[in-house]
């Protein structure tokens, strides 16, 4: 059985108030740092194809810029319409030599 820890960045890709596009096992995730705690989310807005990456990090909450929507980035809860369904969320983890998402 393969570990489920993916390296997916090191830690200084990722600094406080900004989103990362990265990819763990084929999956597309986005990394959202709040105040030096990284959350990972999927990295694709609920309501519509597009990638929550390219949006921006307004305080706790990532926002779609195609539609204004927003998720909380701890728990990938739909926060503003238009979205209403949450995101999938993955646990991370910050080490010394970098930012793991677990993906299984």
């Amino acid at each position: 059985m393969s570990d489920p820890w993916v390296k997916v960045a090191d830690r200084e890709d990722c600094p406080p108030g900004r989103l990362l596009a990265v990819e763990a096992a084929g999956e597309a995730i986005v990394l959202a740092n709040v105040d030096g705690s990284v959350y990972a989310l999927e990295d694709q807005c609920s309501h519509a194809d597009f990638a929550l990456s390219q949006g921006e990090l307004v305080g706790g909450e990532v926002e779609c810029t195609l539609h204004g929507a927003r998720f909380d980035a701890c728990t990938g809860r739909a926060t503003r319409l238009p979205a209403i369904r949450k995101v999938r969320v993955y646990d991370v983890e910050t080490r010394a030599d970098g930012i793991y998402v677990k993906v299984e």
